[in-house]
């Protein structure tokens, strides 16, 4: 048998059924979504490289941050969990150095990097060559082997959904690579750094390493990056069960032009942590913040200092959201998950920044409308562009869903399952 079609067929196995079910969950239709998804990669792969070799399915995928908005990149800490939105890659090796990547959407570009050249490129900053040149240079200096792959990917994360696109391509690319030529065995924290290099240096978009290692990690976790290694606590809670849905909502909004906007955050809270000799607000003390803002409003901006003030109080209510679940108190939760919106709105200031598009703060508005004290709503993300973040009961979801659509576009939902597990290589016989 053609060894592209036995790997089809394995497609339907329970062995392989069993693995589908724990990335994307079982929701109707969900397993034969899947296993189209998987299907389409592969036959596009046959058609475009055709290869003898061994050919992989590697899964990486988005992200929720569900506490903990704009603490990461000060060393705070983040309740973070992996989505069942993914991008896959149906993947090869190949004897040389060059990398081609094909998408299952037919007007992609195709793309050829040649990693012969580990350099990083001015002309490719912001696109998906930077990301694999960037991953690859990274790899390459800390002495693992990489080479070249051929590779179809298609993406089920949004691209502006606020859910990380640009982390799962990247955490997929380190598993990629650590797949065909490394030993599949590096750590997930590795990953993310890794990912997070990529993206500053060669993507060159500031970011902390929330997006990536949440992305690695998978499941729900509580992540403090205190240290150089953060420190992952997992979490086991299944919101669902407990009658409640995640709910992204994307607004339609760009975040192209908002580097600065997004760079403006961490700049100004390093600012204020220099004031008391610090690198990061995160050594700082918050008595110690607190009594010198006389002394911080005659050097730096309000804004700064109360996007230092919202630090502090971001940071502590992640442990309150940690315990909340740890105890069971879902009302508890909910009612943190409302502050923590509260404060990104007032305090750090990151829901708009252009009074004639307020997408985010509609979006907000409407779902505090509709679910009140008996759900929750947040800013997703980095914000000023991008997605809200909801708590929905059950008995809520489609008259929630359908009036968001109906606002923000027909697509603008995504009811999300928090995936167990980060990058992932789907095991089969063949």
């Amino acid at each position: 048998m053609n060894p592209y079609a036995k790997m089809s067929s394995e497609l339907s196995t329970p062995q392989v059924m069993a693995q589908l079910t724990r990335l994307y969950g079982s929701r109707d239709g969900q397993m034969v979504y899947q296993i189209n998804r998987c299907k389409k990669v592969l036959t596009k792969h046959e058609k475009f490289f055709n290869t003898e070799g061994p050919v992989y399915w590697i899964s990486a995928p988005g992200r929720v941050e569900i506490g903990g908005n704009h603490t990461d990149h000060n060393r705070g800490k983040v309740l973070a969990a992996s989505a069942n939105l993914d991008i896959l890659a149906a993947v090869s090796p190949r004897g040389d150095r060059t990398v081609n990547v094909r998408s299952d959407y037919d007007g992609y570009k195709p793309l050829t990097v040649d990693l012969n050249d580990l350099e990083a490129k001015p002309e490719e900053q912001g696109t998906t060559a930077a990301l694999i040149r960037g991953v690859a240079a990274k790899l390459h200096e800390l002495r693992h082997a990489v080479g070249g792959f051929d590779a179809v990917m298609t993406s089920g994360v949004p691209a502006g959904s606020g859910l990380s696109s640009s982390a799962a391509l990247e955490v997929l690319l380190v598993a990629i690579f650590d797949r065909l030529y490394g030993d599949a065995q590096m750590d997930f924290v590795s990953q993310a750094k890794i990912g997070r290099y990529a993206e500053n240096v060669y993507f060159g978009k500031p970011s902390g390493l929330l997006d990536q290692m949440a992305s690695a990690a998978g499941g729900l976790a509580m992540v403090d990056f205190r240290a150089e290694q953060p420190t992952v606590k997992p979490l086991s809670y299944d919101f669902e069960s407990k009658g409640y849905a995640l709910v992204v909502v994307g607004t339609g909004g760009s975040h192209a032009d908002l580097t600065a906007e997004y760079a403006a955050i961490p700049t100004e809270m390093k600012q204020v942590a220099a004031h008391f000799g610090k690198k990061y607000l995160r050594e700082v003390m918050p008595d110690e913040f607190k009594a010198a803002v006389p002394a911080l409003r005659r050097e730096l901006s309000d804004r700064a200092i109360m996007r230092a003030a919202h630090f502090f109080r971001e940071n502590t209510r992640v442990c309150h959201q940690m315990n909340a679940l740890l105890r069971d108190d879902l009302p508890g939760f909910l009612r943190e998950i409302r502050e923590s919106g509260r404060s990104s709105f007032m305090y750090l200031q990151n829901v708009w920044c252009r009074p004639e598009d307020q997408s985010l703060s509609l979006a907000l508005c409407m779902a505090e409308d509709m679910l009140g004290e008996e759900g929750a709503c947040r800013i997703h993300g980095g914000g000023f562009a991008g997605t809200t973040l909801n708590f929905v009961p059950m008995h809520r979801l489609d008259a929630f869903v359908g009036q968001m659509n109906e606002a923000f576009g027909k697509d603008a939902c995504h009811v999300l399952n928090i995936r167990p597990v980060g990058a992932y290589t789907l095991q089969i016989d063949a």
